[in-house]
This record gives C-alpha cells, structure tokens and sequence, in this order.
C-alpha cells in the first residue's frame, strides 16, 4: 500500500485521501470496528477511539511518520531497516512471532503485558467509558486514578476510602461506573501494575527457599522448619516463618521505557554538556567514566541504566515496638535529570525483607534475587520497546553503588565498622583510642585529611593535645579487597560481599558510600541533646570531662568533687534553664514556607525544653538554617523515603504485606498518570509556587502609591553596597550622552521626565530602575 502521503502535508489532497485509504484499510482488517489505535504523534497507537475521532486526531495531530508498518490496524509484520529490531519476514509465523524467535526472548520479558507493548493499552481502553451516562470531563480511569491519589497523598485508610467511594457513588447520577469498595478500585488499579514475588526464607537468616530449595522443608543449614509455629509449638504447614517480598526490576525498567516522556527523560544525560567542571550530576563522576571507558559498547547506548541501590531498617509500628526492623532495598536510576531521579515516583522498591530481627551480615542471602537480575541485566534484556524512538533496543544496567549509613555499610561491604579497626580506608592503621572513663572507641585521626597547611592541624587543644603531620592513606581498590578477603590477608573483613558476583564490580572505584542525611541527623541530634540537656542524648558528663581531663584537653572543665555532690563547671555550650526556653521559644514561633520542612512549632515540648521526632531533612535544616538563628539571642554579641513505606502501613499485623500491596497500587496509579491528562501525580509533586496572591495569618495588604514605592526602592538600591559598581557603571553612560541633551534643552522642558527615562532605556537596554538612579545622580 502506498504511504507517501504520511509525509504530505496536512491540508493536501493526497493526505485526505491517504488518512480515509487508511480509515478503511483498517475497519476492513481489524475484527472490531467501534474503537481502533489512534496513530497521530501524540497518541501513538497508546489510545484507543471511534474511528471519527481517530480521523480528527490524524489531521489535528499529524500521523506518527514512524510508524511505517501498520501492524497495528491489520498489517503483518515485515522486515525492517531498524538495526534493533534485527528481524526478518516470515509469512509463516504469527502476529508476534519475530518477538519470540529472532529475538530470543521467553514469554514473560514483556512483564505484565504479554508480548504486546502496547497491550496496556487494551487496559485503559475498558477504563474509557465515563464515569456516568454524559460525562465528557473523567473516564472510569482518570476519575479511580484522582481518587486514589487523595488517599496516597494524605494517607487514607482502607475504610476511608470505600466510605468515600461508596458516597461519590450516591452523589453523582445513576448509571455511574464509580467502584463502591476498596477490593474493587485495587483489582482495577492493579492490573495495570506488575506483580511481585512472595519468597519463604529461613527464619535464622540462612537461605532463600528457591532454586534447589523450592521444594525444601527444613533449611539444610541450620535444620529449622520452613514453616511458622504457632502459640501451642505445632507447626503451621503452608504458613512461612517468614517471608522476604521480591519486585522484579526488568519489567519495571521495560515499562519505564514504554512511557514517551520517561523514555526521553532516560536519555537526558546524553544531552547534557558540563561546562563549568562541577560535579553536578553522577556522568561526572569517575565511576560513571570508568564504565565508559573500560567497556564502550556499554557507554556509547544511552539508554544503558546507571544503578544505586539503598537500604536501611525502620520501624514500621513507629512507636508501638521498638524492637522491629523491616529492611527495604531501593533502586535509583541516575540516567534521570536531577530534578526528577531521587523523586517518589522513580524510587523502585525492588526488596522488602521482612522483621522482626534486622539481616545484619546475613543480608547477602536476600539480595540473591536482585543481583541475579542485575546480572542479566549487565549482559543485556533484548527486545525493549523505546516509545520516544519508536524502536527495539537491548538494554543493560550496571549498579554503580550502593548509599547507606555506617552500620549497613559494613553489612553490605562486608568490613568491620567497630572496634579499633573500624576505618574502612585506614584499615589496620585506623588511629583509634579507647576511652578510659567513656569506655568508647574514638577515632581522632581525622584531620589528616585536612590540606597540608591547614591551620587545624597545628592546634592542640581544641582536639587531642597534640599536632596532627599525617598524610591521609590512599583508599584500596576494589581488586585489592577482593584478593584480600578471598585470601584472608585481613580480618577487619567479615566476609566476600555478593556484590563482586557482578563482573565489574571490582573495577569501581567507588563502591559503597555514605548517607550524608543519616551523618547529619546524628551530628544535630548530638548538638541538640548537648545544648538542652536532653537525657539520652546528652554527650556532656562527669565521664566526658574525665576523659577530656586524661588527653590534657580542657583541663579547666574537670568535674569538681564535693561532699553531697560532684558539679561540672559550665562549659561554653552549657545553656541556663532561661536560655533554653529562650532557644524553645524562637523555634516555637518559627514559621517556613511550605515543603520546606517540617511544622518546627509540632517538634517542640516547651515544658520539657527540647525537641521531639526530628526526621532527617529537618536535621538539615536545623543545621544549615534554624539553629544559628535560635540559638543567636543566647550567644555573646559579635522533609526520606522511609517515612513514605512507613505510612502504607495500615494493618500493624501484617506490615511488610501493607507495604507491598500500596507499593504497587501507587505504581499502577504513576504508570496511568503517564496516559491521562489532567491528572497530577504523587511521586514527583507539582513545584511550589512562593506568590503573593494571599498574606500570611494576621496581614493586612495595604496598597501603595507607585512614587513612593519608587523612591523606597531607590533608597534601598543607593544604600546597597552590591549595587554601587553598577551606579558607576551607569554614571559612565549617562554622563556620556548627558552633553547631546544639552542641545535640546526646549525639548526636555515640554517633555515629561518620564519620556525622558524611556529614551535612555531605549538608547542603553538598561533596567529602568537603575537608569532612574543613574538619572536621579546627575
């Protein structure tokens, strides 16, 4: 069939006729005649409608002049020039059989949707219909995918949200296709979404119960039951002792790729170009180069995916149990641009390791799944669809590494993280000391690493008592590690971490690294239980100054004995009980823009003076930002993740069950926002808008004659001292074309001063303002 009119224009004969040969062409072959894929360029064969709307979007829209073969509308398939398709012609096979055999590929590398990428579409299609008899405005779908956005985004319970259903069912007309339970807007949503995987694991943390241990019942190292005891010691058979939940990331990272937006996204690295030779995004880090240059095949695709992976225990009960730890293990794709890679939405939650005990050393064990896929994963997925070139590609990934804190560092690299040899870089040189008094292990080596002619290295008594003349240790490489603990040249290793099972692992030179976030939480919750004496965090006492006594560090501040008591002579940082409800107070009454951190008033106790349920981003704050101004009337004159996994949990019962079902429920509801306009997603949420449109609480808006506002603003502008180079500046122009004025002295004098302040702006293409001071000085 001719296609030369795809490339005709729009108001052209040939592409009439072109659009009804192709209308009819595919009423004839396809078996259904009432809605067919739309093929313009917005649509891209993703929708589904009458064939008159179809005619109106193809000649609005435009066709997408890449789709050349209508396979789609009745077309078989047939050979193509596209090197990543690599397929030939084959009457024999069916629709889809190039998928399976030239390319290699089993039933289920399409995830969810079978071996069609588009067969979600057929999904979205039964959603069409509106939510009742004459609504243009929602569909059944975009009406469910609003609906639960609300209870994903304020946390509704279960039965919130049914009630909730159940009267937006009663209030819109008869005929309505609104859900009346929770049961029925989940079975919608999540057929959308991708499943995950339910796998049994040993209790003590030995193995998983797959592979040659599917069908075991007793773990063949320790000899404990597979199955879960209940309160009268009988074993319950069918019932796991316990469970690790597992989310495949190939499907997921295919579907990312099935999304025209997020398609084009991936690739936004390959686009960019530093120029200022900062390090503002990981492409310029020297792992990401590494890659590139060790394996180019790998670096020349910029859709191949460049990894981190996270994870850390919390409670999932909050506060009802402080004993239970439930591990996710997250995945960060950097190929994303900044602004969108560490959001909600791109944040896969690849593992759920289950409580009530945390894996420890033992976490390998779960991770076995994950690194299975990241190794396919290096050696490549072919046949994924890319919806932004309208192509097949083979994708790889690579994990570059993994950001933890310190504890779960030594639990994933396998190092010792305590005791004498706990530095990971200085290793068997670690300068640690023990305390006498403290009985802690310190480490007070640090400023080595300082430049050489750092003043800090030179001073005594602020640290230890002594100069520091060290030069910082070079980092091992990951080659020598691996020798190491295979080899036990080493014993600060625990063990071979299961991250070297990936082939390139060894060459990174950066493996594991450190959670900034979690470093300074404990830095200010140091600081803040040491300024207001918070007990359990206060790390000033009578065995600190002891210790401080022992290095000859602060001798003035040694506890003074007396007969009842022992008193600790007050310290800089020691702040009375008046300055401490001073520091409450100007906390208290601090109030921040929204999305800037948490409500500071809700993490007060003025009665107790201190501060209560500080999360990690309002540490940051704190520090950066809110501490200096709340602590400033008392010195001399001179918003993670985690918190997100932790409010799906509705039934405290089942918490890591609770996690994984919104988990996937919130996936469907991001992948359907990609398809539907008009609604706004959770997991990268809509920019703050700082306007003016209303006062604050207690304001009143006055309105201001525009001449006294001029002269407020210049006043403010002739009294800045950043501003003076440019009113030289600009005294340099004026005086320079302030003689040609002379001329024409009449003119000036009829005209008003602000034709005058027009024609300069004109003449220099200067702001107004400043050219009305630059008038105002002469």
């Amino acid at each position: 069939m001719d296609k030369s009119w795809m490339h005709s224009d729009r108001r052209s004969k040939a592409y009439e006729f072109g659009v009804e040969a192709f209308l009819n062409f595919a009423v004839e072959n396809l078996l259904t005649t009432t809605h067919i894929r739309c093929p313009c360029v917005k649509c891209v064969n993703l929708k589904l409608f009458g064939v008159g709307i179809i005619r109106d979007h193809v000649y609005f829209n435009g066709i997408d002049q890449s789709y050349k073969n209508w396979t789609f509308h009745g077309e078989p398939w047939e050979a193509t020039t596209n090197a990543s398709r690599n397929v030939e012609e084959d009457d024999g096979h069916s629709r889809y059989s190039f998928v399976s055999e030239e390319i290699d590929m089993d039933d289920n590398d399409f995830g969810d949707f079978g071996s069609d990428p588009y067969e979600f579409a057929n999904v979205i299609g039964d959603g069409d219909q509106p939510v009742y008899p004459g609504c243009r405005k929602y569909t059944k779908l975009s009406a469910l995918v609003k609906l639960y956005n609300l209870k994903a985004k304020h946390g509704m319970s279960d039965v919130c949200f049914t009630e909730l259903l159940i009267l937006q069912g009663d209030l819109l007309p008869e005929g309505n296709t609104i859900p009346t339970s929770m049961y029925e807007a989940k079975k919608t949503l999540c057929a959308l979404g991708l499943s995950y995987e339910k796998m049994h694991a040993c209790p003590n943390d030995c193995i998983l119960y797959r592979k040659e241990y599917e069908d075991s019942t007793n773990c063949p190292t320790c000899g404990i039951s597979r199955w879960k005891e209940g309160k009268d010691s009988i074993l319950k058979e069918g019932v796991p002792a316990k469970v690790v939940w597992y989310f495949p990331p190939i499907p997921r990272f295919k579907r990312m790729f099935q999304s025209h937006e997020t398609a084009k996204s991936l690739t936004w690295h390959a686009a960019r170009k530093s120029i200022d030779g900062q390090m503002s995004h990981p492409e310029d880090s020297p792992s990401w180069k590494l890659l590139d240059d060790k394996w180019p095949e790998f670096g020349n695709e910029p859709r191949n995916l460049r990894l981190a992976l996270s994870s850390d225990g919390f409670n999932p009960h909050s506060s009802l149990s402080s004993r239970y730890s439930c591990w996710p293990v997250i995945l960060v794709t950097y190929n994303l641009p900044p602004w969108l890679c560490m959001k909600r939405k791109f944040m896969m939650l690849t593992l759920l390791i289950s409580g009530p005990k945390q894996p420890g050393n033992d976490i390998d064990v779960y991770l076995e799944p994950l690194i299975d896929d990241l190794k396919s994963l290096w050696v490549g997925i072919r046949g994924v669809y890319d919806a932004h070139n309208g192509e097949y590609f083979t994708l790889r990934a690579a994990l570059m590494w993994t950001i933890n804190d310190f504890p779960a560092y030594g639990n994933l690299s396998g190092c010792v993280v305590k005791g004498y040899k706990a530095c990971t870089i200085c290793g068997d040189d670690t300068p640690s000391h023990r305390l006498k008094n403290g009985h802690k292990i310190c480490y007070i080596g640090h400023r080595k690493w300082l430049p050489i002619n750092h003043p800090y290295r030179r001073q005594r008594a602020a640290f230890n008592g002594k100069p520091e003349y060290g030069i910082p240790p070079e980092p091992l490489t990951g080659e020598e590690v691996l020798h190491m603990v295979e080899n036990g040249d080493r014993v600060c290793w625990k063990k071979k971490s299961i991250f070297f099972d990936l082939e390139y692992w060894k060459y990174l030179p950066v493996r594991h690294a450190l959670d900034v976030m979690h470093i300074e939480k404990n830095v200010c919750d140091s600081i803040i239980g040491t300024l207001l004496e918070i007990p359990g965090k206060n790390k000033d006492g009578i065995a600190a100054r002891l210790d401080l006594l022992n290095m000859g560090v602060k001798t003035d501040l040694q506890p003074e004995y007396g007969e009842r008591r022992t008193r600790l002579p007050p310290g800089p940082w020691n702040l009375s009980r008046a300055e401490k409800r001073e520091v409450c107070n100007s906390f208290y009454g601090m109030k921040v823009p929204e999305g800037y951190s948490s409500n500071i008033k809700n993490l007060v106790s003025l009665q107790d003076s201190r501060l209560l349920g500080l999360k990690s981003h309002d540490c940051h704050t704190l520090m950066q930002q809110l501490l200096p101004v709340a602590i400033r009337s008392v010195l001399e004159k001179p918003a993670r993740y985690m918190k997100v996994l932790n409010g799906y949990v509705q039934n405290r019962t089942r918490p890591e069950g609770c996690i994984a079902e919104r988990y996937i429920a919130e996936e469907a509801v991001e992948f359907c926002t990609q398809h539907l306009s008009d609604v706004s997603t959770v997991g990268v949420p809509s920019s703050q808008k700082m306007g003016v449109s209303k006062p604050l609480s207690g304001c009143t808006v006055s309105v201001v004659d525009q001449d006294l506002l001029n002269q407020a603003h210049l006043y403010v502008l002739e009294n800045t001292e950043e501003v003076l180079p440019y009113i030289e500046q600009h005294m340099i122009h004026i005086k320079t074309a302030y003689p040609k004025f002379r001329k024409r002295t009449k003119w000036l004098q009829d005209k008003h001063n602000s034709t005058f302040i027009q024609w300069l702006r004109f003449k220099f293409k200067v702001n107004l303002r400043k050219t009305i001071m630059a008038y105002q000085k002469i």
